[in-house]
């Protein structure tokens, strides 16, 4: 029992260690939200923090969420978890102040006394038992369940210990109880909002929820019977501004503290602004073109592969993000436990791609579309990709969408091509590798390339459960090169984190994961 308990901390330590820094789907190179409106006077007050984000987010409950703008606004602010990440990816004590593996598929938790929930219930260990029970309930269908579906019981030992059984030995499980499907929700709150609880959040949080105007702003207050410390703030404010060089001109002047993202054509306004600075930090996230695989042409592996032959992902780093980012080569990049550096990807050759459309049956090409959100990151990669394309006799029409829209359509599979990027929330290969590739992950859980292989469901399913952390990363590599065969998508980007700060903030950080951090916050008038 010790040995076993042994090698599944020393798996995870290895998953602390090797992880750099970024899991869903993202509106931009780097995440997104919504704020609020400023003081009035065009300066933002030192008691209210304002975040001026690109989209707004869908909704506010972490047991079915999917996206970083929605959590950017929930995620260690309105909820909590048991544990919860710091800047270097390492767990730290939450809801629960220690852990420890009592056998191979046992951990037993204790919680941290004396909390309430923004309502007024307490927190305990039937409320942790509760939330287990919610984000895998058929009633719910969360997208996110199968971050938890090895949990086989949730046993309360008393009011304030609690332990978690799995099926079998599952190495990401800390990792994934960091994630903000992981937030503990109020079991008032679940029982009498139901599903609608995303339209009234109440956690435990610093931050509860104070209103909610759709398409505008959503503003969050400071949680005077926190039990830990409050900000030095008391209200925090997104406010939706769609124009990119709006954002950053509200930081300029000190309409807003912080705006994301940030486009590569601001950086250097932003650089040599004497009002203002670049937060810039490595991600976890992965920009990619994906194939619609369950759709003419996509099915066809070869014309997958000749696309990827006739993009120029460098020029598109160059050309479109200023060199942020670097050139992806396969499905996770180094930040990220598990990445496999001998993964080799497509280099550009018009010659290949030509020969391989030919060998499918396409040597005149075809008519195809382009879709992507309404990031112009994202749309100038798409007019790219656009015009390389015409080169190998495929013509693609760009789509245009709303961020949730898009989000919608994606996941219903109405697309052909699409762009989007994935930010890894656990800094664990398992999180890119189950909902970006495994079968059961098709749709809203993240798989929106609907692609399908028995084999790497095998191996994904493998990794989940291996204790020692060198045979897990065996099995990612090679589940990394058959993806990477097969071609469901083109890997673009690994990406970085961009935010541009007022003068007047201090102590903001950017979670590798792409998560706005801001408890430690001052503003300085």
């Amino acid at each position: 029992m010790k040995k076993i308990a042994m090698l599944m901390a020393i798996s995870f330590l290895a998953i602390l260690m090797m992880t750099g820094c970024t899991s869903e789907p993202q509106t931009g190179g780097s995440s997104d939200s919504e704020g609020a409106e400023g003081s009035g006077n065009g300066s933002a007050a030192g008691d209210e923090l304002i975040i001026a984000v690109l989209s707004d987010a869908t909704q506010l409950d972490p047991h079915t969420g999917t996206d970083i703008p929605s959590a950017n606004v929930y995620h260690g602010k309105i909820y909590e978890g048991l544990v919860k990440q710091d800047e270097n990816m390492e767990i730290q004590p939450a809801l629960a102040t220690e852990w420890e593996p009592i056998d191979d598929v046992t951990w037993e938790f204790t919680l941290r006394e004396g909390v309430k929930f923004h309502d007024g219930t307490p927190f305990n260990a039937e409320a942790v038992k509760k939330n287990f029970e919610r984000i895998l309930s058929e009633e719910i269908a969360s997208p996110r369940a199968t971050l938890f579906e090895m949990i086989e019981e949730v046993k309360v030992v008393d009011d304030y210990t609690v332990q978690i059984k799995t099926a079998y030995p599952f190495a990401p499980l800390l990792a994934n109880l960091a994630h903000y499907a992981g937030g503990i929700v109020s079991p008032t709150a679940a029982e009498k909002y139901g599903k609608e609880l995303g339209q009234h959040p109440v956690g435990t949080g610093k931050f509860k929820f104070e209103e909610w105007t759709p398409g505008s702003q959503i503003t969050l207050s400071t949680y005077d019977e926190y039990w830990g410390e409050t900000p030095s703030y008391e209200t925090v404010v997104y406010k939706v501004v769609p124009e990119d060089a709006t954002r950053i001109a509200m930081v300029e002047t000190g309409e807003a503290h912080l705006a994301e993202p940030v486009p590569v054509t601001e950086i250097e306004r932003i650089e040599n602004s004497d009002s203002m600075s670049l937060n810039r930090s490595q991600g976890l996230g992965t920009d990619y073109l994906g194939f619609n695989v369950q759709k003419e042409p996509f099915n066809n592996k070869k014309v997958r592969q000749a696309i990827n032959y006739a993009v120029d992902t460098e020029q598109i780093i160059e050309g479109v993000y200023n060199n942020v980012g670097t050139v992806a080569d396969s499905p996770m990049g180094p930040g990220v436990w598990g990445y496999n550096e001998n993964v080799e990807g497509y280099e550009y050759n018009i010659e290949k791609a030509k020969e391989l459309l030919k060998e499918a049956g396409y040597e005149d090409g075809f008519k195809t579309s382009i879709w992507t959100n309404d990031n112009q990151a994202r749309v100038d990669v798409a007019e790219v990709v656009q015009s390389q394309l015409k080169g190998i006799g495929i013509e693609a029409e760009i789509n245009v969408m709303e961020w949730g829209a898009y989000l919608e359509a994606t996941a219903n599979g109405e697309h052909d091509m699409f762009i989007l990027g994935w930010s890894n929330m656990t800094g664990d290969a398992d999180y890119n590798q189950y909902f970006l590739f495994h079968s059961e992950a098709q749709g809203t859980p993240g798989n929106r390339t609907f692609y399908e292989n028995e084999k790497v469901d095998e191996l994904i399913d493998a990794g989940r459960q291996e204790t020692d952390p060198e045979k897990r990363l065996e099995i990612y590599a090679e589940a990394q090169k058959i993806e990477v065969e097969d071609a469901p998508a083109i890997f673009l980007r690994y990406d970085e984190n961009l935010v541009a700060v007022n003068n007047n903030v201090e102590g903001f950080w950017m979670h590798p994961a792409g998560i706005y951090m801001i408890d430690d916050i001052t503003i300085n008038e």
